[in-house]
């Protein structure tokens, strides 16, 4: 299993750590809330990009797989709280592979691969499945138990599609506002104004379009069968600045608001998957490399600046990889707030040129367990198609908490 060795010197045994690859990455498309896909359920989701991963991989036997890693920031309701487990079992994986669910919210597929490039590292593995998956459509109304039996009164339902729900009141209120009003409460801090939330929302769809009408996403993708969607639901190629202009804030008053429907990302259904291996997996899979895992990290900050968050994740694995922000050639940044994105990419000093490239969650869409693996995959894909070495893969994940993987080309 894996390159995992030990070096025994006069007093102790230092493990050396093996390789990590990513060897294939594939999605749906993403729908938009109660559209295309919202017919479907998240663990149907999540088997149709295990099926596919395992079928991509010519040389691949399923029993061979070592692991499943999946993410899910929901799990109250079809996703029955081991969606990687159900969905291993709706792909036909054999029931010998053992598979768990992760949650880290935003960045749980994101999450996955990270853990489950520690357990290939550390030769406990040679083939991870990695992904995640999220139906908001499909999330459901959760309803409290009462503390006495037999309730006279009328009780009210919490939507678990996003967001706090049924929240402790020992929790500071500072930390408990929306994740919209916490964006308003972090663009004041960082400086961040209107015009340039909205000109990065629109260069969103219009990168997003144009990689589409490319062809850059179409070995990306699987059609979800039955459904009549061949492109992410939400990109809008028609959108402008002076468009997104017009759009009301949404969570504060129109004299004292930034933050629109226009430059936050929508609600969304979808999943993602992506291959990891060991240098001995190109063998097992019949897949060549793609992408090297160099570096991961992980930070947290005050809840209410989460979108804050990636900016130390990146910066920490930037440091593990042994490189700096001079040597990166791509950075895909999950968009969940213009606002938060364009924070962080000021906070690292980077041309913004290099920054999703090929449109973001703004216009892609944001299917909370699923956009991690995405970025990653898409980050893979970029770097191979321009030549570059370095990548960035970053996300911002709500109650404070950040995560990055830094890669490097070798395909």
């Amino acid at each position: 299993m894996g390159l995992c060795h030990a070096i025994t010197t006069n007093t102790t045994e230092v493990a050396v750590m093996g390789e990590v690859f990513l060897y294939d990455a594939v999605r749906t498309p993403f729908g938009r809330y109660a559209g295309a896909l919202a017919g479907v359920r998240p663990d149907d989701l999540g088997a149709l990009v295990i099926r596919e991963t395992v079928r991509r991989a010519p040389a691949l036997e399923p029993e061979r797989i070592d692991e499943i890693f999946f993410g899910c920031a929901n799990g109250a309701g079809e996703d029955n709280r081991n969606v990687g487990r159900m969905s291993g079992l709706l792909a036909g994986v054999p029931t010998s592979v053992p598979a768990t669910t992760l949650n880290r919210l935003c960045g749980s597929s994101l999450d996955a691969a990270m853990v489950a490039s520690r357990q290939i590292a550390l030769g406990e593995a040679d083939i991870a499945v990695v992904g995640g998956v999220e139906s908001m459509s499909r999330a459901p109304w959760v309803l409290p138990k009462t503390e006495r039996p037999y309730p006279a009164g009328s009780m009210e339902l919490a939507s678990t599609t996003l967001g706090w729900r049924l929240v402790n009141t020992r929790m500071p209120k500072e930390w408990t506002v929306s994740l919209g009003e916490a964006t308003e409460q972090l663009r004041e801090k960082y400086a961040v104004t209107r015009e340039a939330q909205d000109e990065f929302a629109a260069r969103s769809h219009r990168l997003a379009d144009a990689a589409w009408s490319s062809g850059f996403f179409a070995d990306q993708v699987v059609a979800v069968p039955g459904v009549a969607l061949d492109r992410d639901e939400s990109i809008r190629a028609e959108t402008t600045v002076e468009r997104l202009a017009g759009l009301k804030p949404s969570f504060r008053p129109a004299e004292a608001g930034t933050v629109t429907a226009g430059n936050a990302s929508p609600l969304n259904d979808g999943a993602s998957a992506a291959l990891l291996g060991s240098a001995k997996a190109d063998a097992l899979t019949g897949l060549s490399p793609v992408a090297r895992i160099a570096g991961r990290g992980a930070a947290a900050n005050d809840p209410q600046f989460f979108g804050y968050a990636p900016v130390e994740a990146a910066n920490q694995a930037l440091a593990r990889a042994g490189i700096t922000w001079d040597d990166v050639d791509a950075v895909e940044l999950n968009e969940a707030f213009a606002a938060q994105a364009l924070a962080c990419v000021a906070a690292w000093g980077i041309d913004p040129e290099i920054v999703n490239r090929h449109g973001g969650a703004i216009a892609i869409g944001h299917p909370l367990g699923a956009s991690g693996a995405r970025i990653l995959g898409t980050l893979a894909r970029s770097l191979q198609l321009n030549g570059g070495r370095w990548g960035v893969a970053a996300i911002c994940i709500g109650v404070g908490q950040g995560l990055a993987v830094v890669i490097e080309n070798v395909s």
